[in-house]
């Protein structure tokens, strides 16, 4: 059974920083796509980054590109998410998700991943 787990979430003030982990366990095949999304209260849910761990390819949404970093620790089976220079507006639940393939033109779709992790929040406030 695949299980992930988010750990990482906090208080931080604006321009501050934060990096999230997503361990996996239970996962048989070699290559996995995770992805980080995020739902603030009344939103919908919204693909943050993810990662395609066979390759090494990342995507971003424009929301946080230059200030999120995603990336991956084969040896660890974890994928991290780290924030820098957050705002108000990142304030959110943030969750993983992963799944054995996702279309790259997909990867912020929310369906296109089977798997999910409890989520993690994050607040940024002064």
């Amino acid at each position: 059974q695949v299980q992930l787990v988010e750990s990482g979430g906090g208080s931080v003030q604006p321009g501050g920083s934060l990096r999230l982990s997503c361990a996996v366990s239970g996962y048989t095949y070699s290559t996995i796509y995770m992805g980080w999304f995020r739902q603030a209260p009344g939103k919908e849910r919204e693909g943050v980054a993810a990662i395609f761990t066979g390759s090494g390819n990342t995507y971003y949404a424009d929301s946080v590109k230059g200030r999120f970093t995603i990336s991956q620790d084969n040896a660890n089976n974890t994928v991290y998410l780290q924030m820098s220079s957050l705002k108000a507006e990142d304030t959110a639940m943030y969750y993983c998700a992963a799944d054995s393939w996702v279309p790259p033109m997909g990867w912020a779709v929310p369906s296109r991943y089977n798997y999910w992790g409890q989520g993690t929040q994050v607040t940024v406030s002064s």
